[in-house]
């Protein structure tokens, strides 16, 4: 499948269907720059680590709720969609989008570059991009779908980061966003983990029909745990001053002790099986589905 890959300084990528070949190098991992951010390399180890490599239950649901999500709308034959994951890290939805749509061209794309040649090292034939979404160089109605799972919540501009996924996507073309839910649940793991806020579902809306994107679908993931999650963030904002290290404890603790508890997974589970038909009040997070009408709509 053809793609308009943007040019590196003057030179064209190509990709071959195993790797791009640019000028006189080869790779799978395309490097178009990213600014400065809060986010870095060690908390992207630490936080993968301390999550079980992608079995924590809630990274679960999210997962399955994106793929779910892209199944029911995205309506263009499978051997011409191109879908994009924004803030692909380790690859575990782009592994679950490849076997999804395998007559389709998955590409993962990240702010930081390290994450994207271990993935490479282990992915064949994926496209793999570094950018910063707020200046994503990705040409306009190019993408078929557009997952952002926990991405809005560490850029600063964050409406300007949605504005991109707007102009990135082809008339009809759908964007699946999450971002952790409850702004007044903001405590030290939101703050170690350099989240700029938590959403509300009304403001995440907004947020994304500014750009000019309808609404499909809304609704939240962990309705069900929502009373032990809150009295769990409130306790956890005692500790918003405290030390790094202090910090970084609880977050590991936070993440490993809800890893291993099988209620969540169920719940989740449970959740699920009727989170088809209905649009949960509340949650840990905000999910919303969105679809870019036709030209002049």
């Amino acid at each position: 499948m053809s793609f308009d890959w943007p040019p590196i300084g003057d030179v064209r990528p190509r990709w071959t269907g195993r790797e791009f070949i640019v000028g006189d190098r080869s790779g799978q991992v395309l490097d178009y720059g990213a600014n400065d951010s809060g986010w870095s390399e060690d908390l992207t180890v630490f936080h993968e680590e301390v999550a079980a490599e992608g079995v924590h239950p809630i990274d679960v649901a999210s997962r399955r709720h994106a793929r779910r999500a892209l199944r029911r709308h995205v309506r263009t034959r499978p051997e011409d969609v191109t879908l994009l994951e924004v803030g692909c890290s380790s690859g575990f939805l782009v592994r679950e989008l490849r076997k999804d749509w395998p007559r389709s061209l998955v590409i993962g794309s990240d702010y930081i570059v390290e994450p994207l040649h271990r993935l490479a090292a282990q992915l064949d034939s994926t496209p793999l991009l570094r950018f910063d979404l707020v200046e994503c160089p990705l040409p306009p109605a190019s993408l078929d779908g557009v997952v952002l799972l926990n991405v809005l919540e560490h850029i600063d501009d964050h409406a300007s980061a949605i504005a991109q996924v707007a102009r990135i996507l082809k008339p009809g073309g759908v964007a699946v966003v999450e971002v952790p839910a409850g702004p007044h649940l903001y405590d030290a793991y939101d703050e170690y983990l350099r989240h700029f806020r938590r959403y509300r579902l009304d403001e995440l809306c907004t947020l994304v029909e500014t750009t000019g994107l309808q609404i499909l679908e809304r609704s939240h993931l962990g309705f069900l745990v929502y009373p032990a999650f809150a009295a769990a963030k409130r306790r956890n904002q005692r500790e918003l001053h405290s030390s790094e290290q202090r910090q970084r404890d609880l977050v590991k603790r936070n993440i490993t002790s809800s890893a291993t508890t099988p209620v969540l997974g169920w719940a989740l589970a449970l959740e699920d099986s009727f989170g088809r038909f209905l649009s949960y009040p509340v949650g840990i997070r905000c999910v919303v589905t969105a679809v870019k009408g036709a030209p002049g709509q």
